[in-house]
C-alpha cells in the first residue's frame, strides 16, 4: 500500500492514480521485449484512460505525449474522471521510453504528474525544451551559463572537484554540444538513449547517482519532472528548444518567448506528485531500483511503482495484480 503523510490531500485518490499507472505497465508485460513500440503504446494509452475514467474527479489532461511521433496518446484538453470531486489537472505518458520496452532494455516507466488545476505550466505547441536538472545544491543555475562554468559551480557548491561529477545528457544529434562540453569540462558523461524522466530524477534527488541532467529532450518529459523535482526539493531550469521551422513558427505566432528561462517555481506552482510504474527495470536513486512489470507462473503480474510528492518522497510499492479481477487490467496481449 502507499504509504501517506498527513500532507497529503486524498490517499484513497492518490492511490487510485497509481492503480492507473500500474494498470498501464501491466497491460504491455508481455509485449516488452517485442520490439512493437506503436503497439505497447497503443496498449498502455487504452489501459490507462480506463482506469482513469471512474476516479472521483474533475479531470483535465493538460500535458500530453505522442503528438511529435505520431503515436496514440491521451490528447490535450481530454477529460476524465466522474466529473465530481477535486479539480484535477494531469500530464501524462503511458509509457516514457517506449523504445526502451520495445527492446527490453532499462529505464521505461508508465508515469503521470497529478496536481491541482492550473499548476502546471503550459508548454502549447513545444514539442522540445533544453533542460538543466540537478539536486538542491544546483538551486539558481542557470542555461544561459557556459556548460563549464555551471559545472564549476556544481562542484564548488558539493565540495567536489569537476572531474568526480556525473553529467547525464540523451543520446541525440541535437545534445552534441553539451556532450562534448561535458567532456571538455572533465565531468563524466552518462549518456542515454531514452526514458529521461527517470534519468531526472536520478539528477534531482538528494542520494542520487546523477549530479546534474542537460540537454534537449520532450516538453512532455519535462513537465512531468518538475513535478518530481519540487516534491524532491531540486532545481530545474528550461527554455523552449524548437527542433524545426514549423515547431519555432507555431511557438512564436503563440506568442511565446524563446529566449526566456522558465524555473521551477514556474514549471509547476504547487504542490504535485509523479506516480510511475516501472515497465522495464529503472534506477531512481541509490536504493530505489524498480523491477520490470512481469508475469508469475500463476498468471498474476507484479508492478512496481514510486509516488514522489510532498511528504512522501520516493516512496515504493509492489502489488500483484489479476488480470481477471483487477478495472484497467486486460489479460495478457497475443
Amino acid at each position: 500500500m502507499l504509504k501517506m503523510s498527513k500532507r497529503t490531500p486524498d490517499a484513497a485518490l492518490l492511490e487510485g492514480f497509481l492503480d492507473a499507472t500500474r494498470a498501464a505497465a501491466a497491460s504491455v508485460a508481455s509485449l516488452v521485449g517485442g520490439g512493437d513500440g506503436l503497439r505497447i503504446d497503443g496498449v498502455a494509452v487504452d489501459a490507462l484512460r480506463s482506469a482513469l475514467e471512474d476516479l472521483a474527479v474533475d479531470g483535465l489532461v493538460v500535458v500530453g505525449e505522442g503528438e511529435k511521433d505520431q503515436a496514440p496518446m491521451l490528447f490535450v484538453g481530454e477529460r476524465f474522471g466522474t466529473g465530481s470531486g477535486p479539480a484535477i489537472d494531469l500530464a501524462v505518458d503511458p509509457v516514457d521510453g517506449t523504445k526502451l520496452a520495445a527492446t527490453g532494455r532499462p529505464d521505461s516507466v508508465a508515469v503521470i504528474a497529478v496536481a491541482p488545476r492550473g499548476a502546471m505550466f503550459d508548454i502549447g505547441p513545444a514539442y522540445y525544451l533544453e533542460k538543466l536538472v540537478s539536486a538542491r545544491a544546483g538551486a539558481g543555475l542557470s542555461l544561459a551559463d557556459p556548460v563549464a562554468v555551471t559545472l564549476t559551480t556544481l562542484a564548488s557548491r558539493l565540495g567536489r572537484p569537476v572531474e568526480e561529477l556525473r553529467v547525464a545528457v540523451q543520446e541525440r544529434p541535437r545534445n552534441e554540444q553539451y556532450a562534448r562540453a561535458v567532456v571538455a569540462a572533465g565531468a563524466r558523461l552518462v549518456s542515454f538513449a531514452d526514458g529521461d524522466v527517470a534519468l531526472s530524477l536520478r539528477a534531482a534527488a538528494s542520494d542520487g547517482d546523477l549530479d546534474l541532467l542537460l540537454g534537449i529532450g520532450g516538453a512532455p518529459e519535462g513537465i512531468l519532472t518538475a513535478a518530481a523535482v519540487r516534491a524532491l526539493d531540486g532545481w530545474m531550469a528550461v527554455r523552449f528548444a524548437p527542433q524545426s521551422a514549423q515547431e519555432r513558427t507555431r511557438l512564436i505566432d503563440d506568442h511565446v518567448n524563446l529566449e526566456r528561462e522558465f524555473t521551477l517555481g514556474e514549471l509547476c506552482r504547487k504542490n504535485a506528485w509523479l506516480i510511475l510504474s516501472a515497465v522495464t527495470s529503472t534506477a531512481l536513486a541509490a536504493g530505489h531500483e524498480l523491477a520490470g512489470v512481469r508475469a508469475d507462473d500463476d498468471g498474476s503480474i507484479v508492478v512496481e511503482s514510486v509516488v514522489v510528492g510532498p511528504g512522501s518522497p520516493l516512496t515504493r510499492s509492489r502489488k500483484r495484480l489479476d488480470p481477471q479481477s483487477s478495472p484497467g487490467v486486460p489479460g495478457p496481449v497475443r
